[in-house]
């Protein structure tokens, strides 16, 4: 008993742990797909916000840079067209083209040059050349009044041949020592008034428009990549080099005139951007360079992924304690129903064994009832020969030859009862079989009604008859018929002088079954009276009164035959018995 109990613990502390367990891996599971969910969410939307800041900056860049080229182009083509100009070119008075656009231009070029943070902005020119009808810059007399440019940056202003539109471009400056800088240059062609040709050009020099300097951690700066070299002044010359390697092998290997990707600068995380200025300028290439820190926003998703993992531990660590709580709960059942089903299998086999007992008892009681049956079959068959042998005797008074004939009809009745014992007791014991034939039942009502009328103890009742000539059903004729007798019996036996015997059938169901209904004027059943148990006798007794296994047997064998056998109603002198069998397939349609 020591040991059923630890046996049973063990297995409810196993069924425990298992469960906890269980739990844990699903919590688990679960709270790390919601924790992967969460960090592609929290990822996806930093990188939208990234990207939406960084168009949103770049797009408030180029509609600067659109609104200033727009204005320098057209105050450029107005000073294209000043017709002291256009004289000094057609006349050849090359002397006197540059005092000549002194003049012209001295608004551009004279004047406070404004601050840094707003060069970019103005048109305040740095500088202006003319380019003869080769392309070359014309040597002005006095640069002092043009502009001041050494003689490598004056080289980059000339051209392959004059353009017949504006031209953009950018030049680069070493003016320091350290770094350069970068110019933007406008160039655009001077017109003959009498030919129409383009027969020089005015090239002008500005300040390029750059980003106003903004905090280095959250600010985007902007800059000029050309001709290898990147100037873009709030990064150190260093990171420039670096980054103007990375951009002229992403122009190299790239035929797309804008395109961004990631860099580091000095260990930070950058977006980097890049869209052609010049596309289709005779000038060199010119890329407009623009660089955006992602190391705020990388530290902001950084804090929001910290913030997810510790939503993720406490999540884990509210698991692992509900978990525990969860299959301590439920242990509590299974360790009560393991109790119970100790109870339950003690009991099963206490039970298992008086059902065993019982089987036996039956069995043994069947095997009695057929042998007594069969025991007594060969005494009674004697006896009924006996008895037939002496009514052939002649010299018996009369009174003795009644007697004799009452002793025959009671052997044959006994022979009757043996016959059906014997047959209840093969269906108790599952050995009898229905071959399943057409049966005409309305043919055995029929003949069963002629033998009843032919009875000399019958009583005098009128008999009914409503049902078609050729009514088939499944089953054993030999049954069927001892089922229709039985019925058709018992109608006559306890009914009246004067009486009534009704019967009836029909299909019913479509064709599926045939329904036969025995109904019977005389002396009624009491309600819940038992009339279908074995060896039943009516609570009030007559001489029609039977051995009490008729009735029985009759809905045994219906039930056999996949029927049934019922009451319909006993009142008001009126007893009426139904009994529904399987019709036979394709007979009765044809029927």
């Amino acid at each position: 008993m020591r040991s059923a109990v630890q046996a049973r613990d063990e297995g409810v502390a196993s069924f425990r742990t298992r469960l906890f367990t269980a739990i844990m891996v699903i919590v688990v599971t679960l709270t790390a797909l919601g924790f992967y969910l969460a960090q592609r969410k929290v990822t996806a939307d930093a990188e939208r916000n990234l990207q939406e800041n960084f168009q949103a900056e770049i797009s408030s860049l180029h509609k600067v840079e659109e609104l200033r080229h727009a204005a320098l182009a057209e105050r450029c083509n107005i000073l294209a067209a000043k017709p002291r100009i256009h004289a000094a070119i057609e006349d050849n008075a090359i002397d006197l083209l540059y005092p000549s656009a002194k003049d012209e231009l001295r608004d551009l070029m004279e004047g406070d040059e404004p601050p840094p943070e707003q060069a970019a902005r103005s048109l305040h020119a740095r500088f202006y050349r003319f380019l003869d009808s080769t392309g070359a810059v014309i040597k002005p007399p006095n640069t002092y009044d043009v502009g001041e440019l050494d003689p490598k940056t004056e080289e980059q202003l000339a051209l392959s041949r004059l353009p017949d539109t504006q031209q953009i471009g950018y030049i680069r400056e070493s003016s320091e020592a350290d770094r350069g800088t970068i110019d933007e240059v406008i160039a655009v062609p001077i017109f003959s008034s009498y030919t129409g040709d383009v027969i020089s050009a005015l090239v002008i020099g500005f300040k390029p428009l750059e980003l106003e300097e903004k905090n280095a951690e959250v600010g985007m700066r902007s800059g000029v990549w050309v001709n290898g070299h990147l100037h873009l002044p709030s990064l150190p010359k260093s990171a420039q080099a670096s980054l103007s390697e990375k951009i002229a092998s992403s122009v190299a290997n790239s035929d797309r005139e804008q395109d961004n990707f990631r860099v580091n600068v000095h260990g930070a995380p950058q977006l980097l951007f890049y869209k052609r200025l010049n596309p289709g300028s005779l000038f060199p290439a010119a890329y407009e360079i623009c660089v955006y820190p992602l190391a705020y926003s990388m530290a902001q998703l950084h804090r929001l992924r910290w913030q997810i993992g510790g939503a993720g531990a406490l999540l884990l660590l509210g698991g692992f304690i509900a978990s525990h709580v969860v299959a301590l709960r439920f242990s509590a059942p299974v360790k009560k129903l393991a109790l119970d089903s100790e109870e339950n299998r003690a009991q099963r086999k206490r039970a298992e064994a008086a059902l065993a007992s019982t089987t036996q008892e039956l069995e043994r009681s069947t095997r009695y009832s057929a042998d007594a049956s069969h025991q007594l079959k060969s005494p009674v068959t004697v006896l009924r020969i006996g008895l037939e042998t002496l009514l052939t005797h002649e010299g018996f008074k009369q009174e003795v030859y009644e007697e004799l004939s009452a002793l025959l009809h009671q052997t044959h009745r006994l022979t009757g009862v043996i016959d059906d014992l014997l047959l209840l007791s093969r269906m108790d014991a599952g050995h009898l079989q229905i071959a399943s034939t057409p049966v005409n039942l309305s043919q055995l009502v029929d003949e069963w009604l002629d033998d009843i009328s032919a009875l000399p103890d019958s009583p005098d009742v009128k008999i009914e008859k409503e049902f078609a000539a050729g009514l088939f059903v499944a089953g054993e004729k030999r049954y069927t018929s001892l089922i229709v007798q039985n019925l058709l019996e018992n109608a006559r036996k306890y009914n009246r002088p004067g009486g009534l015997i009704r019967v009836s059938a029909s299909r019913a169901g479509g064709i599926r079954n045939v329904v036969l209904s025995v109904g019977n004027t005389g002396r009624t059943i009491p309600p819940g009276e038992n009339i279908f148990e074995r060896f039943h006798h009516r609570s009030t007794p007559s001489a029609a009164s039977g051995h009490g296994i008729g009735l029985n047997l009759a809905r045994e064998l219906a039930r056999l035959h996949g029927g049934d056998l019922c009451l319909v109603r006993s009142e008001n002198d009126w007893t009426e018995f139904q009994v529904r069998f399987p019709a036979a397939d394709g007979v009765n349609a044809v029927a």
